[in-house]
């Protein structure tokens, strides 16, 4: 599966679009995650529980859009982006989205 932030892939045709393909996963806070966060946002410096967590939460997302799109048939995924929203207070979703495509070499 080839995915890619631009509207076109060099290199390929698209032969036919196929509609929103999407992945999305929505992840809560640790409390334990969140006084350790605490004590970092005092003294300063990267809080590398968080950064795993979100970069985990990604790849899921991916992970979840690549389903979707195969599922429509898709061999591309073509101007794919990510947003987060607030659900709750301590808990985000994470959603990857793009179009589904087929591509053909040219």
């Amino acid at each position: 599966m080839i995915l890619t932030t631009t509207e076109t892939i060099p290199g390929k045709r698209i032969v036919k679009s196929l509609g929103l393909a999407r992945g999305n996963t929505i992840r809560a806070r640790h409390i334990g995650k969140d006084i350790s966060a605490a004590f970092k946002n005092i003294a300063g410096g990267e809080i590398t529980d968080y950064t795993k967590m979100l970069a985990e939460s990604r790849e899921q997302a991916i992970d979840r859009l690549i389903e979707d799109a195969e599922a429509l048939g898709a061999t591309a995924v073509v101007g794919m982006r990510f947003t987060t929203s607030s659900v709750m207070q301590g808990a985000a979703e994470i959603l990857a989205y793009g179009t589904a495509v087929v591509v053909e070499d040219e």
